[in-house]
């Protein structure tokens, strides 16, 4: 799983401090200007000075095309400042998700983004399968699967898909490169939970999806 880094605890202080609000209003055109930024297209001036995007933090971007999935790429944990890891993921998200094709830019302006801003990890201690299920907080929780070189994650947003447990960790199981049956002694488990914003939800009444038809940028 390319796409999962394991990193060193992530910490917030400015970053916790700003209201949930504030932050997708910056996050998400962020987001947007870096895949702008890589077809060399401009976009809105963003806001990228405010101290609590120098903070380390883990996210995940997701990209949605008529409500279905068109990449979705993120970090586990914190190790790099925020501002570096929502563009790095944007732009992986777009571009570098195995399962997508690349996107086109004749896709820019119906493709939407999701951003979801993840707490620290928990490992989870459980006597058995049976045990770590009725752990599961359904729509709360984010689970890290983990046995020896099989990893995989699902956030909490995949509970509306997969609501009920068993469901949820035969395909998280499935997604690791496992049999949806497969459980070994050694399967490690860890939770997280995420702050999420939609792009349609901060932008009713701004926007931000038109690009500025002068300049260049370079291209990636």
């Amino acid at each position: 799983m390319p796409h999962l880094f394991l990193r060193k605890k992530q910490t917030m202080t400015k970053l916790a401090e700003s209201s949930s609000s504030d932050l997708g209003q910056v996050l998400i055109p962020i987001a947007r200007a870096a895949i702008f930024d890589a077809f060399g297209r401009p976009y809105d001036e963003t806001a990228e000075d405010l101290p609590w995007l120098q903070e380390k933090g883990a996210s995940f971007v997701t990209l949605t095309q008529n409500q279905k999935l068109r990449g979705c790429i993120g970090t586990l944990e914190a190790h790099r400042p925020l501002l570096i890891d929502v563009k790095a993921n944007a732009q992986a998200a777009a571009f570098r998700d195995p399962r997508f094709s690349p996107l086109t830019a004749a896709e820019l302006d119906y493709t939407e983004i999701e951003i979801s801003l993840l707490s620290a990890m928990q490992a989870m201690a459980f006597s058995g399968e049976r045990d770590a299920l009725a752990q599961l907080q359904p729509g709360i929780d984010g689970i890290v699967f983990e046995f020896g070189r099989y990893r995989s994650t699902f956030l909490p947003q995949v509970w509306e898909q997969l609501p009920d447990a068993d469901v949820f960790m035969a395909h998280l199981k499935h997604k690791a490169g496992l049999r949806p049956e497969f459980w070994d002694d050694e399967v490690k488990l860890y939770r997280y939970t995420v702050s999420k914003w939609k792009e349609k939800d901060i932008t009713k009444d701004v926007e931000v999806l038109k690009s500025k038809p002068h300049g260049k940028r370079t291209t990636i």
